[in-house]
């Protein structure tokens, strides 16, 4: 069985010990096959492929359009009709009996009369800047698997959305045969299967984020700020919904300006934003490490599951783009140029009025627009000079928030996946389609390099050294899990045989298949993640023997790792001192092609 060269996946690097290509030429292969050589040839990500499962049944979002509108229609008359009646919209109604701003007079006897303070200004610009990377890479990283799921198991046709259509039926169809194209006016970088520089931005600046979180939160409740932004008394809630009522009617509220003070709907929006939605969006990202999936199993039952965590990652993506657009809506709508000129210069609207403020935001929007330009083309001429900076700072946090944690999930028969998505290229090497056809009774694993008692071991004498079952989740990069059962040698046993010399450090694996881009595909990985209990050279996964398109004769485990570390159809291992001195020098074929991050554990 043959695939196309789509399935970039499980294969090696350039393969022989010593560098392999040079850094210059893998960036414009990158540059030609995953944004010039996929222009045109496989689906964009557009409103016209978006579906939502309803029942059984995949519906366009395009129906979405026309029921927000005339629902929205509906909204507002039906606001209107209670705004007309006494009970609502009469002086001694709802909406008077509630109101939905405070009275200035209750704001200056209270003491609460709120500017918006300078560090309050710069952490909102700075948030804004961030959150614009961070949204559009997180669509690149998305597009790399198009679906979201609420069970563990991401099985095609079960997805709740999708942004493409049906999993084709009539050949193997890989995981990174599922991936679409984004625009670079969207996606960060742009383009299909950049999924590693994406992530690489989008890390990046989640510590970005994250950081300037934190100072806000820290300078919010120093300076007494709090008072404006956490509602105080349960008042707030009937308040709200008369701001609602009043919003919907069109008929807008009187306004203060959020100057002074938000009124109770506005105060409720921030509240949530700031300490809900910011915290979920952290909390999810989490649940989708497989180091922390792997070794905390309450973690990712906190939100279901792991693909529920990244359906409700996704989810708070959108609630922050509706947001920020409602945001600005009610700006324009309330006194734009007031209101830019508060948010910006920190001026109250009763100082006079001025396009200061407009100036400054045209100006904010600018740079903006200018710095995601410079990143799409950073992206792609400086690729090495982004994945080096990304292994030295994201890769450090990862390793320090996650590396600790050794994996120790195991789940029961019943938990097994009904589907697995296959990746990566079968083997097309004459020397492999002879073993495969002589049911691998040829078969020799090369163990090498920094060992005293280098071997060759056929699978009867892999499978008569040790045996163990486990059953574990598997995480790829791309985003979708499931849970299967492998049978195989544990590799600490391997290691006792072979006895490596205490200058090994790390071992690579090189597989029969080939990389996307050609040539070996190879990985590695520390000696420490595989003297784990749970590091395995698997020959079976389900009580079966291994599949083709699931790496036969032979394949990894290593639980604390994403998807594309577990090396497919394997053919040597070698015991070495250091990875840098392989390929071209960053750990493994998609690190080294695709520009994948070392070890990215989340």
């Amino acid at each position: 069985m043959t695939q196309g060269r789509e399935g970039r996946g499980n294969g090696a690097g350039d393969g022989a010990p010593g560098r392999g290509r040079d850094s210059a030429e893998l960036e414009d292969e990158f540059h030609s096959v995953a944004l010039l050589r996929e222009e045109g040839v496989h689906p964009r990500m557009s409103l016209t492929r978006i579906h939502v499962r309803i029942g059984r049944r995949f519906v366009s979002v395009w129906w979405a359009l026309p029921a927000v509108l005339i629902g929205g229609i509906a909204v507002v008359i039906v606001a209107k009709v209670l705004m007309s009646t006494d009970a609502v919209g009469g002086a001694g109604g709802f909406t008077a009996a509630h109101p939905c701003e405070p009275s200035m007079a209750e704001l200056q006897s209270e003491g609460r009369r709120f500017g918006i303070p300078a560090w309050s200004i710069a952490t909102h610009a700075l948030n804004f800047f961030i959150m614009v990377m961070v949204v559009r890479a997180g669509w690149q990283i998305l597009a790399d698997h198009p679906r979201l799921y609420l069970k563990m198991h991401c099985t095609p046709d079960e997805e709740w959305l999708r942004f493409r259509g049906a999993m084709p039926k009539n050949r193997v169809w890989t995981a990174k045969d599922d991936a679409i194209t984004l625009s670079p006016m969207v996606g960060m970088p742009g383009g299909r299967h950049t999924i590693g520089v994406a992530r690489h931005w989008h890390f990046l600046f989640d510590i970005l984020f994250v950081l300037n979180g934190i100072v806000f939160i820290v300078l919010t409740f120093a300076s007494g700020h709090w008072r404006k932004l956490v509602p105080t008394e349960w008042s707030i809630f009937p308040n709200a919904v008369s701001c609602l009522v009043q919003y919907s009617s069109l008929s807008l509220p009187h306004e203060l300006g959020g100057y002074y003070t938000y009124d109770a709907l506005q105060q409720l929006s921030y509240f949530a934003i700031v300490f809900v939605f910011a915290p979920l969006a952290i909390l999810t990202g989490i649940a989708m490490s497989p180091a922390m999936d792997n070794h905390f199993t309450w973690y990712q039952k906190i939100f279901g599951n792991r693909q529920i965590a990244r359906s409700l990652h996704f989810l708070v993506m959108v609630v922050f783009v509706v947001f920020y657009g409602v945001h600005m809506l009610m700006v324009a709508a309330t006194g734009f140029a007031e209101n830019l000129n508060a948010i910006t210069l920190d001026v109250a609207p009763a100082d006079g009025f001025n396009l200061n403020g407009i100036a400054l935001w045209g100006l904010a929007i600018l740079v903006v627009i200018l710095f995601n330009v410079w990143a799409v083309r950073f992206s792609w001429t400086h690729t090495r000079v982004l994945q080096r900076i990304s292994n030295a700072t994201v890769g450090k946090v990862m390793d320090l928030l996650f590396d600790k944690y050794a994996p120790k999930a195991e789940y029961a028969e019943e938990d097994i996946s009904p589907f697995f998505w296959p990746n990566g290229l079968v083997p097309v090497s004459d020397e492999w389609h002879t073993l495969h056809s002589g049911g691998f009774d040829d078969y020799r694993l090369k163990v090498t390099g920094l060992v005293d008692n280098p071997v060759e071991l056929s699978l009867d004498d892999i499978k008569a050294l040790a045996y163990r079952d486990q059953i574990t989740m598997h995480n790829c990069i791309q985003g979708w899990s499931a849970i299967g059962k492998w049978s195989g040698l544990p590799f600490s046993v391997l290691i006792d045989l072979v006895r490596p010399s205490p200058e090994a450090r790390w071992v690579i694996f090189r597989s029969f298949g080939e990389g996307g881009e050609g040539g070996q595909y190879y990985d590695s990985h520390s000696m420490v993640d595989l003297e784990h209990p749970q590091s395995l050279l698997a020959y079976g996964m389900n009580d079966e023997p291994l599949p083709v398109v699931h790496g036969a004769p032979l394949r990894l485990r290593v639980e604390n790792q994403l998807g594309f570390k577990q090396v497919k159809w394997i053919k040597e291992i070698e015991f070495v001192h250091d990875f840098r001195d392989y390929g071209a020098g960053l750990g493994g074929y998609n690190e080294d092609h695709e520009f994948y991050g070392y070890r990215d554990e989340i």
